[in-house]
């Protein structure tokens, strides 16, 4: 650093900061200055500082002014100041009034041995005194100590000088006394010395500067006697610091100059030949270690030795306001003559009685409460509402006490105490929750009734809208339990109780119930017809469940086979599936179902398709092709979780019947095509009954048009008449030329198969959307079907009588659609077994069908008591079938 005074204003400073030190051993730090001016003229000032963990500057350790030459001089800085502290040196250069040379430093270093020109510092402790002592500082330094050299003594940035003691020629010692010291000195100190070679700076110790104790209650009387005094410390709280080594008493009478100091050493003490009824002053010193550390003495206590006994009790104890927590209380005046003593105390003394807790055991409270000297009055506070309190006044003096009788006054009603939260204990269900609490343990009075609110604040089903409505219950004061109903599922409820007295409502306690959640439902009203089917998938409709109390968390598609054996499961009300299995497992157990697909329910936003053995892989579960040979139901489960909590649901969807089935049905296709080449002969039979009988058709139209519901033939073997037979013939007749539209075509269709099948077409249906649900159900795929001309699924629109012949054969040379098809397509969706009770019949395999079943009057409170194994069938058709094509109409 390098500053030329020429070119600065007086009074400008350069700084030099080195970088901080923290040293393990003793160390020096050196530099050279050069200060110097032609004229010999000061060129400014140098000033060292150190500076200890980021404190203040303080005073310089080391200063020079003035002009030393045209040359470089050597100071040596020796710091005691050690890790884990660490210091920085500050060097300050200031231009002087003459402003004419050069100040310069160079050539910094930190040696790592002892300084040569200045001393080094031993440690420096710390001084701890009491206040109003003297204090003293003894600095020791080794090494060469010159003429020059001056000892300081820093406090605050200030320096106090002091000369020097030699102990030997490379060691020496200077003592510093400070007088009189009080808090307000207590500070850091340190050790310099100063000359113009160097300087050495000791470590910083503190003045720790301590307060004589003092206690701040005064001692308490315990007990009092003619000749003497039992007292307690009361040491507990103090002015001042400690630690107490020394207790004792001092005590002196109210008039008397004299006093006397007794030392202690127990809690309590016992205060000798005292004079009777007189009135004396107690203290408490407290002393401390060092000198002067006995403090001042602490609050007296004023207490008289006992006198003569009472007269008598005191009278007259009336209550002069009463309240639920206070009693204001007054009695007689007080005298000498009834006192007999100056030295006297009135106690009021009271007691009651507080029912525990929970079936615990009563508890008894007692206190006794002093009153002041020449006091009638007192008011005792804090006191139970709506309970007795038994008050006792007593007069006592040294000598004697004198109790009064007990009187017995009533606090009045209040507010009740909150009820204990831990006394409330819940049951919760899906939508209900029972609730039972306890009595407040503090009631306070009466209770005339308890009022419950409750709000939705919280709920896992986002269709639910929180916070709800709050709503509140009254219940008798007797009732201490409620059900709540129609809650919501999976719902955080936030309940309050609370207890009401004459007063008013108490506190209320709180608690949050969560309701169970309940298991999904589905929106199928009936089990659904398969989209589509081939021999080793079907084609189903998955619709998404909706979650009550919790969304739906995962579905699962169950393929179960379907044995003789097994008892078949009815629509809703099938166990479900909650243990997951994949086709290997079931395989491997030989269970008969297993898990296909597991679908989160975001892929599901809305009624999807979903192909059952399309040989793909959902969330780790393979959906296998399924096998021809075998039966199968198709189940779709819905589950949802809830903190630790699931619930499942699932339903039965489709069935895949086997192969074995579908070659029975193609028996009965064949049966079929051979009636429909019978039916083109009869065709052509029938052109020439409509010319002939045209006038017999008029006069049918104008009579009774055969019902869709006659009733029934007897089908037995008995032969059928060629009267009968004209009637169905011209039945048929005048069906085949007046249905002209596809509506009627239809009807007939549906007629055919409500004899020769087990179709499920609601009567209240109309024929077009019977034809409509036709033409959209999926049919089945049959085992080994070849190429068709035609949709699968579509039913050929409806025939005329002329072209009967042309569609007969067009239908017997198609290729995988022929009669055989399209006999089996009126099945689709009919579900023969659905039927609860099976056993109203006599054969279990002879089932009814929904579409023309004998319904029974329903016995009330049984829906399902309408059924019987009997249906109502039109037969007229199926007999002029019958007539036509010879057949027997025993198979029918």
């Amino acid at each position: 650093m390098l500053v030329n005074s020429s070119q600065h204003a007086v009074g400008h400073r350069a700084q030099l900061l080195l970088q901080s030190l923290s040293e393990n051993d003793t160390h020096c730090v050196q530099f050279s200055y050069f200060l110097y001016s032609r004229d010999g003229h000061s060129p400014g000032a140098l000033r060292a500082y150190v500076r200890v963990n980021g404190g203040p500057l303080g005073s310089p350790v080391w200063n020079t002014s003035g002009s030393h030459g045209k040359q470089w001089h050597q100071v040596e800085l020796a710091v005691s100041t050690f890790w884990p502290n660490e210091y920085q040196v500050l060097i300050e250069a200031t231009v002087s009034r003459e402003r004419r040379g050069y100040i310069a430093i160079d050539d910094i270093m930190v040696l790592n041995y002892p300084c040569y020109k200045a001393p080094h510092f031993s440690r420096l402790g710390d001084e701890e005194v009491n206040a109003g002592q003297n204090a003293t500082f003894q600095c020791v330094a080794a090494g060469r100590a010159s003429e020059a050299e001056m000892f300081l003594l820093e406090v605050s940035g200030l320096m106090v000088a002091k000369g020097t003691c030699h102990l030997s020629h490379r060691r020496f010692v200077v003592s510093f006394q400070l007088d009189s010291v009080q808090r307000t000195d207590q500070d850091l100190y340190r050790c310099v010395t100063q000359s113009p070679r160097g300087s050495g700076v000791s470590n910083f110790a503190e003045l720790v500067v301590k307060v004589p104790p003092s206690p701040i209650a005064p001692p308490q009387l315990l007990r009092a006697g003619s000749t003497y005094l039992i007292i307690q410390l009361n040491t507990n709280s103090i002015l001042g610091d400690g630690p107490i080594i020394r207790k004792e008493i001092e005590y002196r009478a109210s008039q008397s100059p004299w006093s006397e100091v007794h030392g202690v050493n127990m809690v309590t003490y016992k205060l000798w030949h005292l004079d009777p009824d007189t009135e004396y002053h107690i203290s408490v010193l407290l002393t401390r270690p060092g000198e002067g550390g006995t403090g001042p003495p602490g609050p007296p206590l004023v207490s008289r030795t006992k006198c003569a006994e009472p007269m008598r009790a005191l009278r007259g104890l009336t209550a002069t306001d009463i309240q639920p927590r206070q009693l204001s209380l007054q009695w007689e005046n007080l005298a000498f003559n009834l006192t007999r003593c100056h030295t006297y105390s009135v106690s009021l003394c009271y007691r009651y009685t507080t029912a525990g807790g929970g079936g615990g055991h009563n508890t008894t409270v007692r206190e006794c409460l002093a009153v002041e000297h020449n006091a009638s009055r007192f008011t005792l506070r804090d006191l139970p509402p709506y309970h007795g309190i038994h008050v006792r006044l007593s007069l006592a003096n040294p000598e004697g006490k004198k109790e009064g009788r007990e009187v017995t006054f009533q606090t009045e009603e209040d507010i009740p105490g909150g009820i204990a939260p831990e006394s409330l204990t819940f049951t919760p269900l899906d939508d209900m929750i029972f609730l039972k609490w306890e009595e407040p343990v503090e009631p306070n009075g009466l209770i005339t009734q308890y009022e419950i609110s409750y709000q939705s604040i919280e709920s896992s089903d986002p269709g639910i809208n929180v916070p709800g409505p709050r709503r509140t219950v009254s219940k008798l004061k007797n009732e201490t339990y409620h059900m709540f109903s129609n809650l919501h599922p999976g719902t955080t409820y936030l309940i309050s109780v609370r207890a009401r007295t004459a007063k008013g409502f108490g506190q209320t306690a709180l608690t949050e119930i969560t309701t169970n959640i309940s298991a999904p439902t589905f929106d199928y009203g009936d089990m659904p017809s398969p989209l589509s089917e081939t021999e080793s998938t079907i084609t189903v409709l998955l619709r998404p469940a909706q979650g009550r109390g919790a969304p739906v968390s995962t579905y699962q598609v169950v393929v179960e086979e379907e044995t003789v054996k097994k008892v078949k499961r009815e629509l809703g009300l099938q166990e479900c599936f909650p243990l997951p299995m994949s086709h290997g497992e079931a395989q491997a157990r030989g269970t008969p179902h297993y898990y296909t697909a597991e679908l989160p329910p975001s892929s599901l936003p809305e009624a999807s398709p979903f192909t059952v053995g399309d040989n793909h892989t959902y969330n780790g579960y393979w959906n296998s092709p399924l096998d021809p040979r075998k039966s199968y139901l198709v189940y779709f489960q819905a589950m949802s979780n809830f903190r630790g909590e699931s619930r499942i649901n699932c339903i039965r969807i489709a069935r895949k019947a086997a192969c074995k089935d579908h070659r029975k049905a193609l028996e009965v296709s064949q049966h079929s095509e051979e009636m429909g080449l019978i039916l083109g002969v009869c065709a052509g039979g029938l052109v020439v009954l409509i010319l002939l009988l045209g006038a017999v058709i008029i006069i049918i139209k104008k009579g009774d048009y055969y019902s869709y519901y006659p009733k029934p033939v007897n089908m037995n073997k008995t032969p059928i008449t060629y009267r009968q037979e004209k009637s169905h013939m011209g039945s048929m007749e005048r069906s085949f030329t007046d249905q002209s539209t596809l509506q009627e075509d239809e009807r007939m269709a549906l007629s055919f198969m409500d004899a020769h099948t087990c179709g499920t077409r609601s009567d209240a249906r109309s024929s077009v959307n019977e034809a409509s649900s036709l033409l959209g159900g999926s049919p089945r795929h049959q085992c080994g079907r070849k190429g068709s001309p035609y949709h699968t699924g579509q039913l050929h629109p409806a025939v005329r009588v002329a072209d009967l012949l042309q569609h007969i054969n067009q239908m017997k040379t198609a290729e995988g659609y022929g009669f055989k098809q399209e006999y089996e397509s009126f099945f689709d969706g009919w579900d023969c077994t659905k039927k609860k009770d099976k056993t109203k019949g006599r054969h279990d395999t002879l089932l009814g069908y929904d579409r023309h079943r004998v319904k029974l009057h329903p016995l009330l409170g049984d829906p399902n008591s309408d059924y019987i194994n009997a249906n109502y069938i039109d037969v007229s058709l199926i007999l002029f079938f019958c007539l036509c094509s010879t057949w027997d109409t025993n198979r029918l």
